[in-house]
């Protein structure tokens, strides 16, 4: 008898309780059109912003040693779901950021990826290049609900790949010769235009992205090679990209290209001072 009154109490007390729903299902990937910028002043320093992705070396020559430009990664200066996009990206920073061992602000990513992906030199964080890379990172996200911190957006970064799965380079050379070399180049070194603007980046050499790059990372270039390459394959995404390969195959290329000669990055010493190195990290 007093068992069956505390089952009955118990269940009275957590029919009181209020309901909690469960995690919110991810936001749909949505950004606006480069149409719809603003006018003036405001929407000049947006589309400058835009225009710094896409032609970053031609308008950043001294900023810039690789010929690489801010959407060789992220894909259409950061529209593409799992392209690497901005959207998401302003409202979660400050952020803790484990390489640094740190918080970090938004400009200090942004130079980042100038040190180690351009292999270059940092922007001034009061530039006006800076400021417009930042309004149009803000721009992106303006739909957004307000928040502080990361939100769950369908398409954020570049997804997932199995850890677990062990590199074979051997076959990732012949996978990269059957579906890279046509744009990459059958020695990495990339294809540029008539004008010198970089059609498609160098994936190795003095020309690409230097061993501090996360890019310079199997697992990290896997999971991008994994959803975006190679592009205008099928009907994936908005660049036909995708589908094309296994995660095995996208885990040997990867290996295969990442650990090609490539620029060195002396500050990498001080990469991870008090967190856990990655296990595919170059150093």
């Amino acid at each position: 008898m007093r068992i069956q009154t505390a089952i009955v109490l118990v269940a009275a007390i957590l029919g009181s309780l209020p309901a909690y729903a469960a995690d919110p299902a991810p936001i749909a990937f949505a950004v606006p059109k480069d149409t719809d910028m603003p006018k003036g002043e405001a929407g000049e320093m947006i589309l400058l912003g835009r225009r710094l992705m896409s032609e970053t070396k031609r308008l950043l020559p001294d900023h810039v040693g690789a010929e690489m430009t801010c959407a060789s990664c992220h894909l259409l200066a950061g529209k593409v779901p799992f392209g690497s996009p901005f959207l998401g990206t302003s409202p979660a920073f400050p952020q803790y950021a484990p390489r640094a061992g740190r918080e970090i602000t938004l400009a200090e990513r942004i130079n980042g990826c100038f040190l180690r992906s351009m292999n270059g030199k940092p922007l001034p964080v009061e530039s006006k290049e800076m400021k417009a890379m930042l309004a149009y990172m803000d721009w992106l996200s303006k739909d957004l609900p307000p928040t502080k911190g990361k939100l769950a957006i369908q398409g954020k970064g570049i997804g997932k790949i199995n850890t677990d799965l062990v590199p074979d380079p051997v076959n990732g050379r012949k996978v990269y010769d059957r579906d890279c070399a046509i744009c990459h180049g059958a020695d990495g070194e990339g294809k540029i235009d008539a004008r010198g603007e970089t059609v498609f980046p160098p994936l190795w050499g003095d020309k690409s992205f230097n061993i501090g790059a996360g890019m310079a990372r199997t697992y990290t270039a896997a999971a991008f090679v994994y959803r975006n390459m190679p592009l205008a394959h099928g009907m994936n995404g908005l660049l036909g990209q995708g589908g094309a390969l296994t995660e095995q195959e996208a885990v040997d290329v990867a290996a295969y290209f990442s650990h090609q000669p490539r620029p060195d990055f002396p500050a990498k010493v001080k990469d991870w001072p008090k967190d856990p190195k990655p296990k595919d990290a170059r150093y």
